[in-house]
């Protein structure tokens, strides 16, 4: 038997549970070792309902009266008697009625769980419910409990890794032994030992620390030899040119910031080297990447080479091209745009200009790596908020040029310094971590759902002054299962309420793209008072006369969300306000309270690492192809010592290929991260 066994030739497997473990994605003896807990349970110490204390707390007991009760739309709580012989004590689920049909039957069941004071009474809060009758006959221990994917249950996963042990004692090592040594690392084998079959917590703790590592140093392994492997290519060569650049600035009608001076000197340094420059521009909200971008693509006009900057919406495309106009035509550098909306024979003719040469900077959006396009001499690629764009897509832009061209990522949603060092491993990184001189910090407040009347005066007030606000919801059209604000209802009860005085513009992703840019348009001019939004607007809208965003049922979005929907106002000498009304009157999430109280992305990226991983920074699909069971990317201790051991690795000149394993999950992240 082997990893590529398939688990019907496993013991205990027959034709039902084989079926069940293939619903779940698990088919083979490999793919079930590689099934890792979601998290453990202590039994070693249970408790007494006599002598429970608040914290962690597991108990043996029956359930004696069970009740399930609707709240409000979308929330239903299921309350339990718990007892033993000792005494009583109440149990509380939310969003969990099948509670009741599986603790009915009168059986003692082990419940672990978090005994707290809630609703003025300590009671037992979201505990796990474990049969003692599907339980080791010995308690006294620590279990592991599985993902229930397709219905598969945790009893089901142990009784089959527990044929599997063996196999597992003899498991090849996937790490250079050196490695292990100098970090005081368990063996793979020990590591996937401890996490199925463990001791204590101890043990688990120090396996977590093996498999996350292995997992750390491959994604870092990879983007080291991502470096070498871009090291190795040849690109345009496009010398600084003195009196250009300051030409640029002297024209502009504002001073530069230092961090936008930094960053653009360290771009066009970058461009004079024979390797392709690989760099992320990383800015707060409103921090002026484009302005970056348009100084850049200035010098590469002016000698010869084009420069394609890719955004992934319509709406931003066109802010862009309208700023880098406003700023590169008075040097006689021509500006094109290219998106879904240029048709027939604007578009023809946009293409003949790309390939003859006759328009500089092409701004687009994904409609930039059509077949059709072929530019004349491409040396600057600037794509726009990255994350959003696919590794092919990316690909497929870089692969029109005949040597590789200069490559800029932007983006808006600052990278904590531990992501960025994993994700984006390969790339140079600059930061504007200054906002434009004039800029007032927007005050931010959480605002509780009944004390809306007041919020609508401070509004109008504002509104009165000659200023503009958005209104953000979540939802485009009303659901009679939630209570969650839908832009629709919410525009409707303005204009027919308390702000029928005013004019209200609606706008969402279900909208035409004309349509969308139409109702931006008036916005924009000032023909709009108030905008009712879904999160369209979250990227890139810049209308500096807007002074305040409402964003409905806050506590329902990520953080990052929230900091780039507040990134909206602000945008001028103006004060400026962003509420964060909640969607009940229940204490406010960690994360509103992170927010309210500061207006630093980078803080806030950090904090929203702690608190939901990488998926909201990083990108949901991209982070989903990162397969990361174990390692959390804020563990930026971890992420130093793999890093060192990456780095170390590749000077020493190691042969991954003799690490069969290790060198297949590498190449898998160069694939993946890799942007040439």
């Amino acid at each position: 038997m082997n990893l590529t066994t398939t688990l019907a030739k496993v013991k205990g497997v027959g034709l039902k549970t084989g079926e069940q473990f293939a619903l779940a994605g698990i088919e083979t003896v490999g793919d079930l070792i590689s099934f890792l807990p979601r998290v453990h349970e202590d039994f070693s110490h249970i408790a007494t309902i006599s002598n429970i204390k608040p914290g962690k707390a597991t108990i043996r007991a029956r359930c004696e009266k069970i009740t399930t009760r609707p709240v409000r739309r979308g929330l239903r709580i299921t309350t339990a008697t718990l007892a033993d012989s000792t005494g009583k004590l109440q149990a509380v689920w939310f969003n969990q009625p099948y509670r009741e049909t599986q603790l009915k039957s009168g059986e003692d069941f082990f419940f672990s769980g978090e005994f707290e004071f809630n609703y003025n009474r300590y009671q037992l809060t979201n505990p796990s419910a474990e049969r003692v009758s599907n339980m080791p006959v010995q308690t006294d221990r620590v279990l592991p409990v599985y993902r229930s994917i397709k219905g598969l249950k945790t009893t089901l996963v142990r009784k089959i890794l527990a044929e599997l042990r063996p196999l597992i004692t003899m498991l090849p090592e996937t790490l250079p032994d050196s490695i292990i040594s100098s970090e005081k690392l368990l063996s793979r084998s020990q590591a996937l030992l401890a996490m199925h079959f463990p001791d204590s917590m101890a043990d688990i703790e120090r396996a977590r620390e093996r498999l996350a590592f292995e997992e750390l140093f491959q994604l870092l392994l990879a983007s080291q030899l991502n470096r070498q492997e871009n090291a190795k290519l040849t690109g345009w060569h496009i010398p600084f040119e003195q009196p250009v650049v300051a030409d640029f600035v002297k024209r502009l009608p504002f001073s530069l910031t230092s961090a936008q001076r930094r960053a653009a000197w360290e771009i066009i340094q970058d461009l004079e080297r024979k390797t392709p420059m690989n760099r992320l521009l990383q800015g707060d909200v409103g921090s002026g990447k484009t302005v970056v971008a348009g100084l850049v693509a200035c010098q590469v006009a002016h000698a010869g080479f084009q420069t394609a900057i890719m955004a992934p919406t319509e709406i931003l495309a066109s802010q862009h091209a309208d700023t880098l106009d406003k700023l590169l035509r008075p040097l006689g550098i021509s500006v094109g745009i290219l998106t879904g909306s240029v048709k027939g024979v604007a578009r023809k003719k946009l293409y003949e200009q790309i390939t003859n040469g006759g328009v500089d900077v092409i701004v687009g959006t994904h409609a930039l790596i059509q077949e059709a396009v072929k530019f004349h001499k491409l040396g600057f690629v600037v794509i726009d908020e990255q994350h959003r764009f696919g590794v092919e897509q990316r690909h497929q832009l870089l692969k029109k040029s005949k040597y590789m061209p200069h490559m800029l990522a932007m983006t808006a949603t600052p990278i904590p310094r531990s992501l960025a060092l994993t994700v984006y491993g390969e790339l140079d990184v600059s930061i504007l971590d200054e906002l434009p001189a004039g800029r007032k910090p927007i005050m931010t407040k959480i605002w509780s759902p009944n004390s809306r009347a007041q919020l609508y005066e401070k509004i109008d007030a504002e509104i009165e002054a000659g200023r503009q606000a958005y209104l953000i919801c979540s939802l485009i059209e009303e659901n009679p299962d939630n209570e969650i604000k839908s832009v629709q209802a919410e525009h409707k009860k303005l204009q027919n309420s308390a702000f029928k005085h005013r004019r209200i513009g609606l706008l969402h992703g279900k909208l035409k793209a004309d349509e969308k840019d139409a109702v931006m348009r008036q916005f924009a001019m000032g023909d709009i008072d108030i905008l009712v939004s879904t999160t369209v607007v979250e990227v890139g809208v810049d209308v500096p006369n807007a002074t305040v965003i409402v964003i409905e049922d806050a506590d329902r979005f990520g953080l990052s969300q929230l900091h780039q929907l507040r990134g909206r106002v602000g945008r001028s000498i103006y004060q400026s306000y962003c509420y964060l009304i909640t969607s009940t009157s229940a204490k406010p999430s960690e994360r509103l309270r992170a927010i309210e109280k500061s207006n630093d992305g980078f803080y806030l990226a950090e904090v929203d690492l702690k608190l939901r991983g990488p998926g909201e920074i990083y990108g949901k699909a991209q982070h989903g192809a990162l397969n990361l069971q174990i390692a959390t990317l804020a563990d930026t201790k971890l992420i130093a010592r793999a890093q060192k051991q990456a780095k170390s690795f590749v000077a020493s000149g190691m042969n991954l290929l003799q690490y069969k394993q290790l060198a297949a999950d590498v190449q898998y992240y160069q694939r993946l991260t890799t942007l040439n």
